[in-house]
């Protein structure tokens, strides 16, 4: 057994498929067939059953890819250990964030980092806030950015992000006049809502009351697709407000506060804090400190209008 015929039987479990494991780990399917058979000869079992068109695993393989995964974890910790004994950080930075904030809020964050260390390679873990927090608890990755409250005895959680959730709607809607309406006044016009997430949770709680008469014309997937549907006026959205600015410096949209709401989003960088960290990581992790430094006590300063 070696880590490559690891690495191939975990990419089989995951796919389900020979074929579609052969295009990931850049193998033939006869070849991917030939190292699944060295393990099950090794192992003295059958790893893997063919239930109609897709490979499921065996209660052998079911065992035998809990082990697998710890392999892999361990032999990625040793490598980065061998790379920490240099004084430069370098190896691998795993990190766990959601798509809104891998595009609205880390990439100055990693031009910064790699600004300041080029040698090191930073792969993203994309997922909800809960997956993030999972893959943290399991090793995979070495830090996440996830949205508050999370609360677990074994983390550290560092503040680094906090911004106004507010009403957006195109320059064109009845709205788009306003600085200021109330829940209530939104319920006369269709409305935009996420599919899943955080601002899905405060949208759920915040038209409960009036379930009986709010009109959402859409769901959508993600923060991206809900800014192009507002622009074109189908809807109004709640939406974090700095991920809106875009559009409302060039007079796309606009940013309404609501009345008796005080809505926020904050996000925060979590890590194991029993668990020693990779030089790569703790490098993030100081930046991120540094950076919370220099906005402390400070708000985003939306804007209202596109001028």
């Amino acid at each position: 057994m070696d880590f490559d015929q690891i690495v191939t039987f975990l990419e089989v479990a995951k796919q389900g498929s020979f074929s579609r494991a052969g295009h990931k780990v850049f193998r033939s399917q006869p070849a991917v067939s030939a190292q699944i058979r060295q393990l099950e000869i090794e192992y003295g079992e059958r790893l893997f059953d063919r239930v109609g068109k897709v490979i499921k695993l065996t209660p052998a393989g079911e065992v035998l890819s809990e082990y697998a995964q710890r392999l892999i974890t361990l032999r990625n910790e040793s490598l980065r250990a061998v790379a920490d004994q240099r004084q430069t950080p370098r190896g691998v930075l795993a990190i766990g964030a959601n798509e809104a904030t891998c595009l609205y809020v880390l990439p100055d964050v990693f031009a910064r980092f790699h600004d300041l260390y080029p040698r090191v390679q930073i792969t993203i873990y994309r997922n909800f806030s809960h997956k993030i927090l999972q893959k943290i608890d399991e090793g995979t990755i070495d830090l996440g950015i996830v949205t508050l409250p999370a609360a677990a005895p074994s983390l550290e959680i560092l503040p680094v992000f906090k911004d106004k959730l507010m009403l957006m709607v195109a320059a064109a809607h009845p709205l788009a006049s306003r600085a200021s309406v109330s829940v209530e006044e939104t319920l006369d016009h269709p409305l935009i809502f996420p599919k899943t997430g955080f601002t899905r949770q405060v949208l759920d709680k915040l038209y409960r009351p009036y379930r009986s008469r709010v009109q959402v014309s859409l769901e959508l997937a993600s923060v991206g697709m809900i800014k192009r549907f507002v622009a074109a006026n189908l809807g109004a959205s709640l939406i974090s407000a700095s991920y809106a600015a875009e559009e409302v410096r060039s007079g796309e949209a606009k940013l309404i506060t609501l009345k008796g709401v005080d809505l926020w989003r904050e996000l925060a960088l979590v890590y194991r804090r029993d668990r020693s960290m990779p030089r790569s990581a703790q490098a993030f992790i100081e930046l991120m400190r540094e950076r919370q430094k220099t906005t402390a006590g400070r708000r985003a300063a939306p804007a209202t209008s596109g001028k």
